[in-house]
């Protein structure tokens, strides 16, 4: 599929699985001054994600950063995405919630010594201009396994059809060649999955726990995640690219997973979680949220890469500064 994509350079959002991630999710203080601020970390974060990233050459240091819909009208106004909207939460068997979000970091790398100080950097200078509502620190778990036991993101497409599923093309032209993100932060009952019989755990994946290898079609239950989550248009798979990442605190018990989809429209993502907490058809909901809560849901569009580094520009225009002078 040939996307459209100009010249404009992408953010990162198909970057390959990475080790580490830090997950960081704020609203934006009320005032120019903030929103100044903001926007002036937009136009240095190249310079200094690459700053970070020259420390350890090999860590593949990056960061991906979104904009909920109220921010951006506050930040950059119009032309708007044409399908940037709130998060819309979804009241089924089972309640997707819509949370607070205003702007997201997803930084990722080979090591959490990396993502710590990119992470770090960035809170420096949004200080006192933003409010975290979430933060997340990512990790590998084995041979990509999220808590549950099952491996994740197996079915994310590579290459040339993850491009073509993540990043807006000729259907968006102003905002060819960004994306969009879905976040939810899922905590896990452990203890009462663990009391699931393996088969009965396969069959609400649909996948084989040992082996990652899809159960057949016709053993496949209707409610099973992976045929909830499969979306088909006009014959064609709609993809998304997961990014998810497991998380925990040992000592507080707290276990789970944090979803993140990207793709060239958040409806494909909709219609997922639609089916998930719905059902398909009504009632015939994903059985793997009887043990996986979310408890945040939160929408954002990514620009690209050249829209952030133009953002000085425009903030220059605004304040009058110049920034050629001495």
């Amino acid at each position: 599929m040939d996307t459209g994509v100009p010249s404009d350079i992408s953010q990162p959002v198909v970057a390959r699985l990475s080790r580490a991630a830090i997950f960081i999710v704020a609203t934006i203080n009320a005032g120019a001054g903030s929103e100044s601020a903001v926007k002036s970390l937009c136009a240095d974060l190249s310079g200094i994600v690459k700053a970070v990233a020259f420390r350890d050459l090999e860590g593949e240091l990056s960061c991906v950063t979104g904009f909920g819909s109220d921010a951006w009208d506050r930040l950059f106004g119009s032309p708007r995405p044409l399908d940037l909207h709130p998060f819309r939460e979804i009241r089924g068997r089972h309640h997707a919630v819509s949370t607070p979000g205003d702007i997201v970091f997803h930084i990722r790398a080979a090591g959490m010594d990396q993502c710590f100080e990119l992470a770090t950097h960035i809170m420096s200078r949004l200080d006192g201009h933003i409010v975290v509502v979430d933060e997340v620190h990512g990790f590998k778990y084995f041979d990509n396994r999220d808590l549950i036991g099952f491996v994740d993101g197996t079915e994310n497409p590579v290459d040339q059809g993850a491009i073509d599923a993540t990043i807006i093309g000729q259907e968006d032209v102003t905002f060819a060649g960004g994306s969009y993100v879905v976040i939810q932060k899922y905590l896990h009952d452990l203890k009462a999955w663990n009391q699931v019989p393996v088969e009965e755990q396969e069959n609400i994946i649909g996948r084989k726990k040992l082996s990652d290898i899809e159960l057949q079609d016709s053993a496949k239950r209707t409610y099973a995640h992976n045929v909830l989550t499969n979306i088909e248009e006009n014959g064609e798979q709609l993809e998304i690219v997961r990014d998810n990442m497991p998380f925990g605190q040992v000592g507080k018990g707290e276990f789970g997973t944090y979803f993140i989809g990207y793709a060239r429209s958040p409806r494909r993502i909709e219609r997922m979680l639609e089916n998930m907490f719905i059902g398909n058809p009504p009632g015939n909901y994903d059985r793997l949220l009887d043990f996986s809560r979310a408890i945040t849901g939160t929408l954002f569009f990514i620009p690209t890469a050249t829209f952030l580094d133009d953002v000085q520009a425009d903030r220059a225009m605004a304040d009058g500064s110049d920034r050629t002078a001495g």
